[in-house]
């Protein structure tokens, strides 16, 4: 149940009466971030945050989900409310961390105390343009636009990041520090790039995903355990990603390396190249970019 006239609750989901004094010391704390929406993306950046050492008390969560509330607050020692407007009003950076089909009802709810506060917002919804988001809130907002995938759940995502003009360097850097609590950060300087990222690295992971799926269908087939095949691809696929990020080495020079002449791995890709897996790999993320476009525009009103 949440606490009389609106108040938050405390640390750890335990009830609290701040006075005026303290809740006036609370809003002036340099980095305090609200997140609006309990999910599990949020519930990462969250933990991320804690975990970097970032305060619990200088962090708030609301969400209309009181469970969610609750496990939360307890596993961090964070602010909850059911308030969005208290959430905003607390902080200077207010994380935009729900479903982008709602997100036109959130920004009309919280305009008017993001205009009064004038924090940096942070989305982290799919689709939703800044342009939209400016609108949806009736003001110059700084607002920075991020594209984080879902590896970010255990902590190695990678997310680009779009600053609009009214964001400054600090907003900027406190930005980038938020998303760098779940991996890495990249910067793209045209908000429409956030449409080839999300091909590359948001859709990614369900690329890399469906050639284990394949991988270990096919070794089955070939005669192996699907245990024996699930551990061999999985392990295979994880140290590749390590050679990948820890050698220096490009992919290409890394292939080069482990593709001996006339040998099996040569005869592999030999046959990847003849059906032109390049091409199709192209055509896929083409698609995925594309789709990226058109549910901007639906979400935007066109």
């Amino acid at each position: 149940m949440e606490p009389p006239s609106g108040e938050g609750r405390g640390i750890g989901n335990h009830a609290t009466n701040l006075s005026g004094l303290s809740l006036k010391l609370h809003r002036m704390t340099s980095d305090t971030i609200a997140f609006i929406g309990g999910g599990n993306m949020a519930t990462s950046l969250v933990g991320g945050l804690v975990a970097d050492g970032h305060r619990g008390d200088a962090i708030w969560v609301s969400d209309v989900d009181t469970a969610k509330l609750e496990q939360v607050g307890d596993k961090f020692r964070v602010n909850t409310t059911g308030d969005n407007n208290l959430a905003v009003r607390r902080a200077n950076t207010v994380v935009l961390a729900v479903k982008p089909q709602v997100m036109s009802l959130l920004l009309a709810e919280i305009g008017q105390s993001a205009k009064d506060t004038a924090p940096l917002l942070v989305s982290i919804a799919a689709g939703v343009r800044e342009r939209d988001i400016l609108r949806g809130l009736g003001y110059n907002a700084a607002i920075v636009r991020t594209m984080p995938n879902t590896p970010a759940l255990l902590g190695c995502g990678a997310t680009a990041l779009f600053a609009n003009a009214f964001v400054s360097a600090e907003q900027r850097s406190r930005a980038e520090n938020i998303l760098r609590a779940v991996g890495i950060t990249v910067w793209v300087e045209d908000e429409s790039l956030l449409d080839a990222v999300t091909a590359v690295s948001g859709s990614g992971p369900a690329y890399y995903f469906f050639f284990m799926e394949l991988m270990e269908r096919i070794g089955v087939e070939l005669g192996l355990s699907q245990e024996t095949t699930q551990a061999l691809v999985l392990q295979t696929a994880l140290g590749a990603a390590r050679m990948a990020t820890e050698t220096g080495d490009s992919p290409e020079t890394l292939r080069r390396k482990v593709t001996s002449p006339g040998g099996t791995t040569e005869a592999a890709l030999e046959r990847l190249q003849a059906g032109d897996f390049e091409a199709v790999l192209r055509q896929a993320l083409k698609a995925a970019r594309d789709r990226a476009v058109s549910l901007g525009d639906e979400l935007g009103g066109g």
